[in-house]
């Protein structure tokens, strides 16, 4: 079992074996505060912190048997199903971490829990559609402070490649990000979160607009065999000769909403933008007479 897992159930296991989706992700969240390497990322989401992982995970637990789940009137209810003791798996670190966010939270009420988290770290209540019916004047302005207003047009590109899903979605929210982009020919991915319903829900759970346009991508068997850098710029070459001259009113479509959304990004899966069509995207537009907006890599 992976050892996140493990950290979920043993959350539970410490905190009576039955709990809210609510309160569970603000537990977790709490308790990967206190670690090194956090188990679960999280995004601002409608009531706070949230991780898709850790839902994902719970899902998956309840298949296997681990958990059941059952509706209330504070929403999903998480309730402990296996008998094995996860808490004694732990490291020690874990184990303190979870004990310390027992005393830290001990007597908060659901309601309390929420509003623990979003005046300790009120970055992940940005989104929140609560906020205003639970925090006084002084605390909705520090989270309000949080939240990235940026009027300056912007064009990004980004890449999954080594990062969880929330840490994607952080990184389109911290520079205000309006439309994602999707420039993969067949959006599907191995990675959770990534293949192109994942990530066209998640994005737009958080206000961000997703839009996939396939006739911008590569053949993924063009890509089977590339070891170097000259492997890399050959394919482009060709991809900058064909692929772009063939669907060039899809390029003028890139550019008319980076225009309309303001601040826009391209996706594709490689780390690195010198090894991802993107940016061979990314410097067609920037060669358009029109154009004239900052462009960075995230």
């Amino acid at each position: 079992m992976y050892y996140r897992r493990k950290l979920l159930l043993s959350v539970l296991e410490e905190f009576g074996e039955s709990l809210t989706t609510t309160s569970l992700q603000k537990i977790l969240f709490l308790v990967t505060r206190k670690q090194d390497n956090k188990s679960f990322d999280f995004v601002p989401y409608k009531f706070g912190s949230y991780s898709f992982q850790a839902n994902q995970d719970l899902m998956t637990l309840s298949k296997k048997g681990f958990l059941k789940d059952t509706s209330t009137s504070n929403g999903i209810k998480w309730m402990l199903k296996s008998k094995d003791k996860f808490f004694q798996q732990l490291k020690k670190e874990e184990q303190s971490a979870i004990k310390s966010t027992k005393r830290e939270i001990k007597g908060l009420t659901q309601k309390e829990l929420v509003k623990y988290t979003y005046i300790q770290f009120p970055y992940w209540a940005i989104k929140s559609q609560i906020a205003d019916d639970i925090l006084d004047k002084k605390e909705l302005e520090k989270v309000i402070s949080q939240k990235r207003n940026i009027d300056k047009p912007g064009f990004f590109t980004i890449g999954y490649e080594g990062v969880s899903l929330e840490s994607y979605l952080n990184k389109l929210i911290i520079n205000d990000v309006k439309l994602l982009c999707d420039v993969r020919k067949n959006p599907l991915s191995m990675k959770y979160g990534f293949s192109k319903n994942q990530l066209k829900n998640a994005c737009e759970s958080i206000g961000i607009t997703y839009k996939h346009v396939p006739q911008l991508g590569i053949d993924s068997e063009k890509r089977n065999g590339l070891k170097t850098m000259s492997d890399y710029n050959k394919l482009f070459d060709e991809y900058e000769k064909t692929t772009l001259v063939e669907n060039h009113d899809f390029l003028i479509q890139i550019s008319n909403l980076a225009t309309e959304y303001k601040r826009m990004a391209i996706t594709c899966f490689e780390k690195e933008a010198c090894m991802c069509h993107r940016s061979i995207v990314a410097k067609s537009l920037k060669a358009l007479p029109s154009w004239s907006i900052e462009q960075k890599n995230l």
